[in-house]
This record gives C-alpha cells, sequence and structure tokens, in this order.
C-alpha cells in the first residue's frame, strides 16, 4: 500500500511538474514530456503492470486538464509505460543508457501517435515538418532530461517503494 501511495504521489508531482516547471524551460515552445520518462521508468524498474497503470493514470491526469476528449493521452501512456516494461527482466535499471534509449523511443512513439490520431485524421498531412520542427527537438530535450530525472525515480523506487516481487511479473506470461 504504501507504494500505491507514493507512486500516486510521484504521478501527481510529475504532472505538476510538467505542466507549470517544464513548461517555462521551453526552447521554442518546446518542452520535454516529463511524464513519458515516468512512464518509462516505471516500467522499467517495476515491470509490464506497473508501467501500465502509471501510464492511464498519467494519461488520465493530462486527459482530465488539457485533453479534447478523455482517454487518448491515458491510451499513449499506457502503450508507453507497458512497452519499456518488456526490458524490466532483460536490462539492469541502474545503467542510464537503457532509460534514455527508452525514452527516445517512447517520446517517439508518442509523438506520432499525436500526430496521427489529431493532425492525419484531420488532413494535415505536413510529417517532415511537423518531424523536424516538433517531434525530434521533444525527443532530444526528453533524453536529455532522462539523464537527470531517472536518477531522481530511480532513488524514490529504491529508497520509498515495496521492492517488487519477482513471481508476480514473467516474461512470458502476462497475467
Amino acid at each position: 500500500m504504501k507504494s500505491k501511495i507514493i507512486l500516486f504521489i510521484t504521478i501527481l508531482l510529475s504532472f505538476l511538474l510538467q505542466s507549470t516547471v517544464v513548461k517555462k524551460m521551453a526552447i521554442g515552445s518546446i518542452s520535454p514530456n516529463l511524464l513519458v520518462i515516468l512512464c518509462i521508468s516505471m516500467g522499467l524498474m517495476r515491470g509490464r503492470k506497473s508501467g501500465l497503470w502509471v501510464g492511464f493514470f498519467s494519461g488520465m491526469l493530462v486527459d482530465l486538464f488539457y485533453g479534447s476528449f478523455l482517454g487518448f493521452y491515458a491510451l499513449i501512456y499506457m502503450y508507453v509505460g507497458f512497452f519499456s516494461g518488456y526490458a524490466y527482466r532483460i536490462c539492469y535499471d541502474d545503467e542510464i543508457k537503457v532509460p534514455v534509449m527508452l525514452s527516445v523511443g517512447g517520446d517517439l512513439m508518442y509523438n506520432m501517435a499525436v500526430y496521427a490520431l489529431q493532425f492525419l485524421l484531420r488532413g494535415r498531412l505536413s510529417l517532415g515538418r511537423y518531424l523536424i520542427r516538433i517531434i525530434l527537438p521533444e525527443v532530444f530535450y526528453t533524453a536529455v532530461l532522462t539523464f537527470i530525472v531517472y536518477r531522481i525515480y530511480y532513488f524514490i523506487n529504491y529508497h520509498f517503494m515495496e521492492p517488487v516481487r519477482p513471481e508476480r511479473e514473467s516474461i512470458w506470461v502476462l497475467k
């Protein structure tokens, strides 16, 4: 229970930082995505289920405050957290290279899904311009911020939360 409360507080603080402080750090209206880093971090450190639920609640907060319809961002963040959870048993979570690569892939997946479902369906076909002006700078900025923020999430996970039991999740079976 203690882990779930701390995880909820971490999600809430990350969302508040994403909405306030990180928006002030924007360079040319491009800001890093702190919630993607959170979903990837918890998926990598705690497994697929935890990544999925962190993604769901992070996305629901974004949907409630900024989304045009409910569930859009929750679905995208759920996929990002779930797919990063596949590296839970394979990679060591104290290395920084894996979270940075996962944050690049996760943020790229997030931005491509947003482009496909919000812009492409409206007939805006300028993927090259969107990719160069918005997606790639945000992916780079998120990857740079991952170096700092992942260490904070790592500290929170291993000092304030209970460890995940190994029999709870398996690589082969999704329970």
